[in-house]
């Protein structure tokens, strides 16, 4: 009848070897959240003003150098507000192709005000006014993810926070280096490759000497990195050749000289762009300028037609892999104010760990006199699979990289309730079928067929709840989720195959009618 018994307890004891050697020493394996090992609390706000003015400055450069394209020669755009742009001097002439190119440009994202003397006023549009927004937070949380996650941060929670629309929450467990942190988090890493047009000059003075003291229209003056003879300063085109977005990938390097840089690799997209450039210029300066600041600007010996190229500078090693990883992850769509920091502890952690070790202990001990009270022998079982259960859940947890919180630990709590709950319905069910003048194998064997069907169908149910909770949940939620997940799965198994197969050992080793001790 038994005949399968061997390989049962076979894969018992090795998925509980496996689970062992999964979470053990747990110190090293388990990784813990925020709220039990102390790390960095941070609240963002998104200055989503900034989106808006890029999608208004955007719009009237486009509209400004169609204008030149078509001809239309005298027309005068300037930026009014964060929203709104306004083109002055229209030749009355060419007034009809105006609205119409207009319309092409940026009917889209802005409405036309006709005023006087062909003067036109550009407003954005509302939905587009609230889409901005939206979307620059969006993209916020998303470059914050993905520079917190190469930085090697276990488990960080980045999020949407209260209720004003454009506030972050940041938490980075286990991290010490606030400051560098922060920087990481906050850079906004604009890259762009720029013509110089001249300099580089000592002064902004001494470079536009010869335009009379301002840019000529389609340029603008950038300022280099600090010397040590002190900063120069660039006359470049206003029109980058590539930027950050052309990325595909970045990382640390050394230059010709064996200084660090920064290595970057173009797309397809960038590569056509920046060999038809140079091809065009060369023998002319490049400015590399990131964040507004040239921090090289090397010649153009020839053609670069091959995807890869270099930031030189004076950085140290770290600054340059800090500059990697941010380049990898993207700039920023809006720049971020700081208007919460809290650096907690892990004393606190340290005092929820003792604590939920020793309420799952005083728990599991409770349960087990009430199960060896209330159901005598067959009580080890409901003990045996609880305790399995717990050791199952842990190795999850460590095996998949799960981190445990506060809330995770109450999830521990209930798994235990969760596994007596399971057992209680196979006991009962049991005994009502000896109660029917069933034998000890034949209502072993009732009493599990029938209930599994049951089991099953809740914990399909609960399951369904905890994905759920980990899926729009965050922070403790997910904790809380997580353990709640796995504690199911594993119950599954140990209720119901683990259970069954301490039963049927014990009832193999008795031979002819015997009576169960429950």
């Amino acid at each position: 009848m038994y005949k399968n018994l061997r390989w049962k307890v076979i894969t018992v004891v090795a998925v509980a070897v496996l689970a062992v050697v999964s979470f053990y020493p747990p110190k090293d394996k388990i990784q813990l959240g925020l709220d039990l090992q102390g790390g960095v609390h941070l609240v963002l706000r998104v200055n989503t003003e900034d989106a808006l003015e890029l999608e208004t400055e955007t719009n009237s450069e486009q509209l400004k150098v169609a204008l030149t394209d078509a001809g239309i020669i005298g027309a005068n755009v300037r930026v009014l507000t964060l929203t709104t742009f306004q083109v002055d001097a229209v030749p009355p002439d060419r007034d009809q192709q105006f609205r119409q190119l207009a319309q092409d440009q940026v009917g889209l994202s802005f409405d036309r005000e006709t005023g006087v003397g062909g003067s036109y006023t550009f407003r954005m549009k509302p939905n587009v006014d609230v889409d901005r927004r939206r979307e620059a937070v969006t993209q916020a949380i998303q470059t914050i993810e993905r520079r917190v996650n190469e930085y090697g941060v276990s488990e960080p929670i980045v999020a949407e926070y209260g209720n004003a629309g454009n506030q972050i929450v940041v938490q980075l467990p286990g991290v010490t280096d606030v400051p560098r942190a922060k920087e990481l988090i906050s850079s906004t890493a604009v890259l762009e490759l720029k013509l110089v047009e001249s300099g580089p000059a000592p002064d902004e003075a001494t470079l536009l000497a010869s335009f009379g003291g301002t840019a000529p229209e389609g340029q603008e003056v950038v300022q280099g990195v600090a010397q040590e003879g002190g900063s120069q300063f660039y006359l470049v085109s206003k029109i980058p050749v590539i930027t950050g977005t052309d990325l595909r990938n970045a990382k640390s390097t050394i230059d010709t000289i064996g200084q660090p840089a920064v290595g970057f690799t173009l797309n397809s997209g960038g590569v056509s762009k920046f060999s038809r450039v140079t091809s065009a210029n060369v023998g002319r300066l490049l400015a590399i300028i990131l964040d507004n600041r040239v921090q090289s600007a090397p010649v153009i010996e020839g053609p670069i037609t091959t995807p890869d190229a270099q930031i030189t500078g004076t950085f140290t090693p770290r600054e340059v892999a800090d500059l990697s990883l941010i380049l990898r992850s993207g700039a920023l769509p809006a720049s971020l104010t700081y208007q919460e920091e809290r650096s907690v502890g892990p004393s606190l952690g340290e005092v929820s760990v003792r604590a939920g070790v020793r309420a799952s202990v005083i728990g599991l001990v409770l349960v087990a006199l009430f199960m060896l009270t209330y159901y005598r022998l067959a009580g080890f079982n409901a003990v045996i699979s609880v305790a399995l259960n717990l050791m199952i859940l842990m190795g999850f947890m460590a095996y998949l990289g799960a981190v445990m919180t506060l809330p995770g630990i109450a999830g521990f709590i209930l798994t235990i309730g969760m596994g007596v709950d399971s057992n209680v319905l196979i006991f009962e069910r049991i005994r009502e079928e000896i109660a029917n003048g069933k034998g000890a194998r034949q209502a072993v064997a009732a009493g599990f067929d029938r209930v599994f069907i049951t089991i099953l169908d809740t914990h399909i149910a609960s399951l369904i709840a905890a994905a759920f909770l980990f899926q729009f949940g965050t922070g403790p939620v997910r904790g809380f989720a997580t353990t709640l997940f796995f504690g199911l799965i594993s119950n599954i198994f140990t209720a119901v195959f683990v259970s069954r197969t301490l039963f049927e050992i014990s009832l193999s080793r008795r031979p002819g009618t015997v009576r169960l001790s429950i």
